[in-house]
């Protein structure tokens, strides 16, 4: 029987079998933000403990960081004592740090990435639910809650259980005007919010080898919403490309090739299940979780959760299609790269925002704002009505002053519709892709991105 990746880097990063019976897994990356730090750091001050491996650890700020004004102190004093813990906590451990003014700030999951932190073979935790973006390299990534972030801080280690795998192959070619994040929220629909619990997803298919590496990425970061603990793409060439060049890629290149080639799941392997995925058009969620998402075409089902509707204010049997909406963001740690802005900047050109939306476009990183700008991106969507911001999670989660006022709907390209995950208790998201939330933007309501292209 044949090893997956996961079996590989499982095996290569287990120190130890602990007597609870849970593996005590080496932690090769971690990355850390504002948010989720400062208790742990307060944790490892309180017992007299260091950081083991600083060089290990890479830090940045995301989630309470303003989009708009950026000037400091902050305007919200407990996102001025966040950033100021980071500044300090970081400087004193030694830990890199990419903050504000850095020219690399960005969210957590766009940074690592782009800086080639990112690598295929690697264990990599953070503090953060969506850390399985980075499996779209063919490392094993998974959030922590804070308690881990300082065992992780004082050990480099974690105590796990390994999942099991399942891997869901995507082969039909994907129409135009369909894309990765349609491909994800159709995954989440079929298989359920509950449907990962205890395994790993392995995407495989002729749709993940043809993807970017940016959609590879937005397709990994929603695992979480799938209930998976974890999941990646096995690396290729469209892995290495990206990869080359990269400020902290492998100096000897090559070798490293090699080696990642060596970790990818072997043909003979034997899953713990399978699923398949085919005919998928732009999907648009009318609930409030992931699962309760429907294609552009179809109707909100017939036995659609009624506390859901209720809050959505929506009906059962009515279609997604039409429905008015009152705010646009573009962004987030599953949508705000290069690709992302430029397939939503290229809907909106020559098309103005609908009279009374409000429209957000926020690049993930600073890098990405500044390539969106050279290429004039930042153009077309302010002349379109778009308010162009600064790095950062923004409306994502709303732990900054980017938020949903009372029942407004937002047409999001973010990962989460829960209630009030906007930042109003009675704010209501329908997730989509970037292209089909830039024309809900322009025509105010919900419409079909592939009748515009």
């Amino acid at each position: 029987m044949g090893k997956s990746l996961l079996d590989k880097v499982w095996e290569m990063h287990r120190v130890a079998e602990l007597k609870s019976g849970l593996d005590q897994i080496f932690i090769g990356l971690h990355l850390i933000h504002e948010v989720t730090s400062p208790q742990a750091f307060s944790m490892l001050r309180d017992r007299k403990l260091k950081v083991m491996f600083p060089e290990n650890t890479v830090a940045t700020v995301d989630h309470i960081v303003p989009t708009d004004n950026q000037s400091r102190p902050f305007k919200d004093k407990l996102a001025e004592e966040m950033m100021k813990a980071i500044e300090q906590n970081t400087k004193a451990n030694k830990i890199r740090f990419f903050g504000l003014g850095s020219g690399k700030q960005g969210i957590v999951h766009i940074i690592a990435p782009e800086l080639g932190l990112t690598q295929p073979g690697m264990t990599i935790a953070c503090g953060d639910s969506h850390t399985s973006t980075h499996g779209a390299f063919g490392a094993i990534a998974f959030g922590i809650g804070t308690s881990q972030i300082r065992d992780v801080l004082a050990t480099g280690c974690l105590a796990m259980s390994k999942p099991k795998l399942r891997r869901i192959s995507v082969n039909k070619p994907l129409q135009k005007g369909v894309y990765a994040k349609d491909v994800i929220l159709r995954i989440i629909r079929d298989l359920g919010v509950k449907g990962g619990i205890g395994y790993a997803y392995e995407y495989a298919g002729k749709v993940f080898d043809n993807f970017s590496m940016e959609e590879r990425m937005t397709v990994c970061n929603m695992s979480i919403e799938g209930g998976a603990r974890m999941g990646y793409i096995n690396p290729d060439e469209t892995t290495y490309e990206y990869l080359k060049g990269g400020e902290f890629a492998p100096k000897n290149f090559g070798n490293a090739v090699k080696f990642w080639n060596s970790i990818r799941s072997e043909k003979n392997t034997t899953y713990d299940d399978e699923a398949r995925i085919e005919d998928i058009e732009p999907m648009v969620t009318y609930g409030v979780n992931p699962e309760q998402c429907i294609g552009i075409s179809e109707k909100i089902p017939e036995n659609a959760d009624e506390d859901a509707l209720s809050y959505m204010k929506f009906r059962r049997g009515e279609p997604i299609k039409g429905k008015k909406i009152n705010v646009a963001f573009i962004g987030s740690c599953t949508n705000s790269r290069i690709s992302d802005l430029r397939e939503a900047a290229r809907v909106v050109k020559g098309r103005k925002v609908h009279k009374g939306v409000r429209a957000l476009a926020v690049a993930g990183s600073g890098q990405v704002k500044l390539q969106a700008e050279k290429e004039g991106l930042d153009k077309i969507f302010k002349k379109s009505g778009f308010q162009w911001r600064n790095a950062g999670c923004s409306m994502c989660l709303a732990m900054n002053p980017d938020k949903l006022i009372g029942d407004e709907i937002c047409a999001s390209t973010s990962n989460r519709n829960f209630r009030g995950r906007q930042g109003s208790p009675t704010g209501r998201t329908l997730l989509m892709s970037p292209a089909m939330a830039a024309i809900a933007a322009c025509e105010g309501k919900v419409v079909d991105v592939r009748e515009y292209l």
